[in-house]
């Protein structure tokens, strides 16, 4: 019977440190934070994982898009064809040209305007309004807009023409369609980099602020010591979002190419998503299509981490 009786309390002694396990699990943050988070895993996975994972096995293949169940194991061939492909390093050029001129405009105009949004002024809750309404409004409208302020003899050539441009219509240029691109992008991101620097701004120390006027410090000083140091995690974060975004322009080269080849004219507006596009939805090559997908990934990622390095040792 006392055995017995040990065999029950040693049952209940293990049922309630699982059960307090369990609770100490459950009451945790970070169970609450997995909880929250988990539809939206779920979705990822739905949506971009698995799909990504399709187009990588995909890129192995002789695949055409009308006729998936014929599709042929190819090994890499679709990804040397890509890297022997003149135009695959020209797209990947027109990408990398709108980034590098794009990204950092837009980013210190967003900094700018966070900055002059979060003074002590009357009306600046309508100022943040239109500042932002360029990111939310249609891709598609804003480029019809700029295409009718960019054609020749308007009064934005004109005024660009007095720092030397061309009085040309520039989306139909060779010579300045990227560059019209870069400033559709720069006018459309500069509002969500603003939010993210205005909210980022309001959570700086005030008593930074304080010491530093204490020490004599100027507006500039503050600025570039305290601002600029502590909004490096946000820079980071807006540069790396806005680089992605970059590399993906596509409506707006659509808008532009409308019912022709995409990246018109004569392929000076060809990036890396129209490659894409070109080869694996028009020309039904999904394989090919693929792969180009596949290293695009590798590309934003390599560029990535290089800004990481390059944020990291600045600071």
């Amino acid at each position: 019977m006392a055995g017995y009786e040990k065999q029950i309390a040693n049952v209940s002694v293990n049922s309630a440190k699982k059960q307090s396990w369990f609770r100490s699990v459950t009451d945790s943050d970070m169970a609450v934070g997995w909880l929250f988070s988990l539809p939206f895993l779920i979705l990822w996975a739905w949506w971009f994982f698995y799909p990504f994972l399709q187009s990588f096995i995909r890129s192995f293949q002789d695949a055409n898009f009308a006729a998936l169940d014929e599709a042929n194991f190819i090994g890499l061939q679709n990804y040397i064809n890509i890297l022997q492909d003149s135009e695959f390093y020209r797209a990947v050029l027109h990408s990398l040209q709108i980034v590098l001129i794009a990204v950092p405009v837009q980013t210190a105009l967003g900094l700018l305007m966070a900055i002059l949004v979060n003074q002590k002024v009357k009306g600046k809750g309508l100022f943040r309004t239109i500042f932002f309404i360029p990111y939310i409004t249609s891709q598609i409208a804003v480029t019809t807009v700029f295409m009718t302020l960019f054609k020749k003899g308007t009064f934005v050539t004109e005024f660009f023409a007095l720092f030397g441009f061309e009085n040309v219509t520039w989306y139909a240029s060779t010579s300045y369609a990227l560059l019209f691109v870069a400033i559709l992008f720069i006018f459309q991101q500069s509002g969500f980099s603003m939010i993210v620097y205005l909210s980022a701004l309001q959570e700086v120390p005030k008593d930074l602020y304080e010491a530093g006027q204490i020490d004599g410090a100027s507006k500039w000083s503050q600025f570039r010591y305290i601002t600029v140091p502590y909004l490096r995690p946000i820079t980071f974060f807006v540069v790396s979002v806005s680089t992605i975004l970059g590399f993906q322009i596509y409506d707006q080269i659509a808008a532009i190419s409308r019912y022709g080849a995409l990246g018109s004219p004569a392929g000076a507006t060809s990036t890396v998503v129209t490659y894409f596009y070109q080869n694996g939805i028009r020309y039904l090559n999904i394989g090919y299509g693929s792969a180009a997908v596949v290293l695009f990934f590798f590309i934003i990622i390599i560029i990535t981490f290089l800004q990481k390095k390059l944020l990291d040792e600045k600071g």
